[in-house]
C-alpha cells in the first residue's frame, strides 16, 4: 500500500503503474540524454582530427580534380590519336584487301586455267586409257577364248586319264600284272638311283629262286635283295569296310597277309653266306606304306626282327642313296693300291719337276748375270764410240799425259 496526500493505493492500481511506468521512463529519458551528452563530447573530441582530415581530403579532392581534368585532355588527345590511327589502319586494310581481292581474282582464273588444261589432259589420257583397255579387253577376250580351247584340250586329256587310271585299276586289279607294275616301279627308281653294274634284275639265286632285285653290295653286308610284290587285296578290303566287323576283319586278314609275305621273303632271299642278314620289301604305294606304320606297328616290328625292311618309293630311294654311298666307298677302298701307287709315281714326278726347276733358275741366274755383263759391255763400248765420234786433238794430248793408254775394248769383257 502506498498513500500519498491522505490516498492509499495498492501496486496493482493501473494509476500507479501508470506512475510508475512515467517515472521509469523519465529516468530512461534522463539516463539517455546523460549518455547522449557524455557521446557528443566524445564525438566533438573524435570530430576534430577528423575535420582535419575532412580538409585534407578535400585537397586530394582538389588534386584530383585537376587531375581528372589533365588525364580528360590525354583522353581526348589519345581518342584523337586513335581515330588517326584506326582511319589509317582501314585505309590501310582496304588497300590490302583490293590487293588481296586481285590477287584471288588472278588466282582463280590460273586455277580456271589450269583446270581447264588438267581437264584436257585428263580426258585425253582417259580417252587413250579407254583405247587402251578396250584393245586389253579385246586381248583377253582372245586370250581367254585360247584357254577355254586348252581348258576343252585339257578336259579330253583328263577323260582319257580318267580311262587309263580305270585301266591302272585293272591292273592292280590282277596278282601277275600287279607284280609286273611293282617290278617296273622298282627297276625305274634303282636305275636312277644306282650304277647299272650295281643291281640285277630277276637274277637267279643258288636256291633256284628269282628276286625282282639284287643289289651287289660289298661284304659285309653283302648283296640285298628287294622284293617288289604287295598283298594289295587286304588293304582294298579295309579301305571299302563300312563297319566295324568288316573293318576288323579286313585288318586281320591284312596283318596275315603281310606276315605270310615277310616270312616268305625271309624264307627265299635271306641265304647265309650269299645275300646279305636283310632283305626289303619294297611297296608300290605310299598310301599301303602309311597304313601299315599307322595302324600296324606290330607288323613293321615283325618285319625288324624277321630282318625284312619294309619300304615305300620314298624310302626305297633314300635307302639306294645310302647303298650307293656304300658302293661308292667299297670301290674306293678297291682302287686304294692303284691311288697309292699313283700318288707314289706323281710324288716322284714332283721331286724331279723341283730339282729341274731348280736347274732353270740357275740357267736362267747364269743368263741373267751373263745379260747384266753384256749390257755393261754395251754401255762402255757406246761411251767409247762417242769419244771417238767426238775426236779432238787438244782433248787427245790432254788425255795421253793423264792416261798412258787408253784401251777401247775391255779385255775381260
Amino acid at each position: 500500500m502506498i498513500q500519498i496526500n491522505g490516498q492509499s493505493y495498492t501496486w496493482d492500481d493501473p494509476i500507479v503503474m501508470a506512475a510508475l511506468i512515467a517515472g521509469a521512463a523519465v529516468l530512461l529519458i534522463l539516463i539517455l540524454l546523460i549518455v547522449a551528452v557524455r557521446a557528443a563530447g566524445r564525438s566533438a573530441r573524435i570530430a576534430a582530427p577528423l575535420g582535419k582530415q575532412i580538409q585534407g581530403l578535400g585537397g586530394y579532392v582538389q588534386q584530383l580534380g585537376a587531375a581528372q581534368e589533365r588525364l580528360q585532355g590525354g583522353l581526348q588527345t589519345v581518342s584523337d590519336t586513335q581515330a588517326n590511327a584506326q582511319a589509317q589502319l582501314i585505309q590501310s586494310m582496304e588497300a590490302r584487301l583490293a590487293h588481296v581481292q586481285q590477287n584471288m581474282q588472278d588466282r582463280l582464273a590460273d586455277n580456271a586455267a589450269k583446270s581447264a588444261r588438267a581437264l584436257a589432259e585428263m580426258q585425253e589420257r582417259m580417252n587413250a586409257t579407254l583405247h587402251g583397255n578396250s584393245k586389253q579387253t579385246t586381248t583377253s577376250l582372245t586370250q581367254l577364248q585360247e584357254r577355254l580351247a586348252s581348258i576343252d584340250k585339257a578336259q579330253d586329256n583328263i577323260t582319257k586319264l580318267s580311262g587309263d587310271v580305270l585301266s591302272l585299276q585293272d591292273i592292280l586289279s590282277n596278282k601277275q600284272t600287279r607284280g609286273s607294275f611293282g617290278e617296273i616301279q622298282l627297276h625305274d627308281i634303282v636305275s636312277k638311283a644306282l650304277p647299272a653294274d650295281a643291281y640285277s634284275m630277276q637274277s637267279t639265286l643258288s636256291n633256284g629262286k628269282r628276286p625282282d632285285c639284287l643289289i651287289h653290295l660289298p661284304n659285309p653286308p653283302g648283296p640285298i635283295v628287294i622284293d617288289s610284290k604287295f598283298p594289295l587285296e587286304a588293304y582294298e578290303a579295309l579301305r571299302r569296310a563300312t563297319t566295324d566287323h568288316e573293318a576288323k576283319e579286313a585288318a586281320r586278314a591284312m596283318r596275315v597277309a603281310v606276315k605270310v609275305h615277310i616270312d616268305a621273303i625271309a624264307t627265299k632271299y635271306i641265304i647265309d653266306g650269299e645275300t646279305a642278314e636283310g632283305a626289303l620289301m619294297f611297296l608300290p604305294s605310299e598310301a599301303v606304306y602309311a597304313e601299315l606304320h599307322a595302324n600296324f606297328g606290330e607288323i613293321t616290328r615283325y618285319g625288324f626282327e624277321k630282318r625284312v625292311w619294309i619300304v615305300s618309293p620314298t624310302t626305297c630311294m633314300a635307302t639306294l642313296n645310302t647303298m650307293r654311298a656304300i658302293l661308292k666307298d667299297a670301290r674306293m677302298r678297291e682302287q686304294a693300291g692303284a691311288i697309292r701307287k699313283e700318288l707314289g709315281l706323281l710324288n716322284g714326278d714332283v721331286e724331279r719337276l723341283v730339282t729341274r726347276v731348280g736347274n732353270l733358275d740357275r740357267h736362267f741366274g747364269q743368263a741373267r748375270k751373263d745379260v747384266d755383263e753384256i749390257l755393261v759391255s754395251s754401255e762402255k763400248a757406246a761411251k767409247r764410240s762417242g769419244r771417238l765420234h767426238n775426236f779432238d786433238f787438244e782433248e787427245l794430248d790432254d788425255d795421253k799425259t793423264a792416261h798412258t793408254v787408253v784401251p777401247l775394248i775391255n779385255p775381260e769383257r
